[in-house]
């Protein structure tokens, strides 16, 4: 049976594509079968993957709207084990269009389980929103991953974050958990980075990840290749962070 999980926080800049594509080639990387959804209008995880978003018929949005095959839609990385349902700039209209649907939280929930027990992980890379996209992904996930970047305003946002996924959890998806907080671009030089992961670990306790992922030049640089870091650079501090937070994923998994 698959996992499926989200990646959220409606604050942009926190390093949820860079976990989104990384994370799922680091558990690629481990044996297993992953799933990326591209659930962000930007279509970032897409291009960072190497993906040409123009030369695609079906993405994530024709999916949702026009109810296509998500086997049509997805494409396979140069990443072993790791294929990608792209997005499109298309879905910046799809939270309109929804909103004529029946259960239209339910959407993306219906386009995975056509697909889901294929792969060992489902990852949602949502959009840094909280809007009918994210309810969806959420609706249709097992857990969510969080990531914080260690800055001054950290916290802010997340007890909004939470307030939506409680919602969730009473109105359409009750079995939804919270996988894990994940701290990102820490710089143990900084008091302020230190400060912030302290805390996180004292607001949200054994929720927070061992892995932290440090800020790491070429984790910025890998996107611009359409690669992952692991495959970029594998002897990285960013590749290394990754490996090591999928492990802890699967163990956490068992």
């Amino acid at each position: 049976m698959s996992k499926v999980i989200s990646l959220a926080n409606q604050k942009g800049g926190v390093g949820k594509t860079t976990t989104s594509i990384n994370l799922a080639a680091a558990l690629a990387a481990q044996g297993k079968r992953v799933l990326l959804i591209d659930a962000d209008p930007q279509a970032n995880t897409s291009s960072g993957l190497g993906v040409e978003i123009r030369e695609l018929d079906n993405t994530i949005y024709e999916c949702l709207i026009n109810g296509v095959d998500p086997h049509t839609a997805i494409v396979q990385t140069n990443t072993k084990n790791l294929s990608l349902i792209p997005s499109h700039i298309d879905l910046v209209g799809a939270e309109i269009e929804m909103l004529n649907i029946e259960h239209r939280e339910q959407l993306l929930k219906n386009v995975l389980t056509q697909v889901r027990d294929e792969f060992d992980y489902v990852l949602i890379d949502c959009s840094p929103s909280l809007g009918l996209i994210t309810v969806n992904a959420l609706t249709a996930s097992d857990s969510v991953i969080i990531p914080v970047q260690c800055e001054f305003f950290a916290l802010e946002g997340i007890a909004k974050l939470l307030n939506t996924i409680k919602i969730i959890k009473s109105k359409l998806n009750p079995s939804l958990k919270i996988e894990g907080f994940l701290l990102t671009m820490f710089d143990n030089r900084l008091r302020l980075s230190n400060q912030v992961y302290e805390e996180v670990k004292r607001h949200f306790g054994d929720l927070v990840f061992n892995t932290v992922i440090a800020r790491n030049v070429r984790l910025s640089e890998a996107p611009s290749h359409g690669v992952s870091v692991l495959e970029y650079d594998p002897s990285s501090k960013g590749a290394q962070n990754y490996k090591s937070l999928a492990k802890e994923l699967i163990k956490r998994n068992k």
